[in-house]
């Protein structure tokens, strides 16, 4: 079979013949690959810099969606022909899920809903999963108000709307380009983040802030009120003031919060659109994404065909 990973740590991207995963242990899938999801945290396995046991030669990957082939033993929930999304981290096998076959923790996949098309679940595991799990720390409910700075990105969009769904006040820190977008998914005001004295221009106090754009926090943080929380996706939660909670979060797989938010994208309750790349052809894509020129898309490499 083929994939998308790397002979050895910090070695350039290619296109790989690897061999097959080995037969599936207790509670696991294997899947042929339709689809893999593309994050700029994928360039964090073949330079190391994210220990998920990946063991080149192998494909990197950690989101993606495919017909289950192949269960061990234990497995509940699932049968052959079905089709799943998953994030999976640690990899098992030491390989990804960019490639045409892939193991994966039943625990961390779920089934797709009716009529879903597998390159759209492809690409939400890993953002929907972060974005839930943001929500859920920042104890995002009905009348909260909170500040979601880089709310552009795929990732803090789906935030925006689920804490809109969830009865928040929502005020977006993006480009002033992406209004109409963000007015769009819930968000109550957009303020433009761009400008250097973008805090200045806020008025109010919020209960929570998700940072999703590097160089922000600090700033933020000056709008929360005593006891407020921050949650930060790229890695710089600012130190804790005035009894304020202050953490970096990173994505746990779980199957069950994934169901969930397939189900309210295949209702339409959340909006998600990705660009589908043939496999074959999207290493340039992923450097594009790694690099942060994605332009605010998610993209997904398709291994069907390709």
């Amino acid at each position: 079979m083929y994939g998308i990973g790397v002979t050895a740590l910090n070695t350039p991207l290619e296109v790989l013949e690897l061999p097959s995963p080995r037969e599936p242990q207790e509670g696991e899938l294997l899947l042929d690959v339709i689809a893999g999801g593309v994050g700029a945290w994928d360039l964090l396995l073949p330079d190391g810099t994210w220990e998920v046991d990946f063991q080149p030669p192998a494909a990197i990957g950690v989101e993606g969606a495919g017909r289950v082939t192949a269960m061990g033993p234990g497995v509940t929930g699932f049968a052959v022909g079905d089709v799943v999304a998953a994030h999976e981290a640690p990899l098992l096998n030491g390989s990804g899920l960019w490639a045409q076959q892939a193991l994966v923790k039943a625990a961390h996949a779920a089934r797709l809903p009716q009529g879903m098309a597998p390159h759209i679940a492809a690409g939400l595991p890993v953002g929907g999963l972060t974005a839930v799990q943001s929500v859920d720390a920042l104890h995002v409910g009905e009348g909260a108000r909170l500040l979601v700075v880089g709310a552009s990105g795929p990732t803090a969009a789906l935030a925006v709307q689920l804490a809109h769904l969830r009865g928040a006040y929502v005020v977006a820190g993006a480009g002033l380009h992406h209004t109409a977008h963000l007015r769009g998914w819930g968000a109550d005001e957009v303020v433009d983040t761009h400008e250097p004295d973008w805090a200045q221009r806020i008025d109010g106090q919020f209960d929570a802030v998700l940072i999703a754009a590097t160089g922000t926090a600090d700033q933020a943080l000056t709008l929360l009120k005593d006891g407020g929380r921050l949650v930060s996706i790229t890695s710089d939660a600012p130190e804790p003031v005035r009894g304020i909670t202050s953490v970096d979060l990173y994505v746990e797989a779980d199957g069950t919060a994934l169901a969930g938010l397939l189900d309210l994208v295949a209702t339409g309750e959340l909006v998600y659109e990705v660009t589908t790349t043939p496999a074959k052809d999207g290493i340039s894509i992923v450097e594009q994404v790694a690099a942060g020129r994605s332009g605010g898309a998610k993209h997904v490499l398709s291994f069907e065909a390709s």
